[in-house]
């Protein structure tokens, strides 16, 4: 499963990372990135970040 975060949405929180790092980082701007696609072991922690961004920012692709 792949999402993607919208750079020009993002408010640069930390949630999305701190929920699931190994889908979700900061870049070297500020701002978080679905750098990798989620797997079966972690899709629910990676759909929950999603689902948790205070500003919508995050989407399945």
């Amino acid at each position: 499963m792949k999402f993607y975060v919208d750079p020009d949405v993002c408010i640069s929180c930390g949630l999305c990372p701190e929920k699931e790092g190994e889908v979700f980082r900061m870049n070297d701007e500020g701002v978080a990135e679905a750098y990798q696609e989620a797997t079966k072991d972690n899709e629910e922690s990676a759909i929950d970040a999603m689902d948790s961004c205070p500003v919508e920012a995050i989407s399945q692709v």
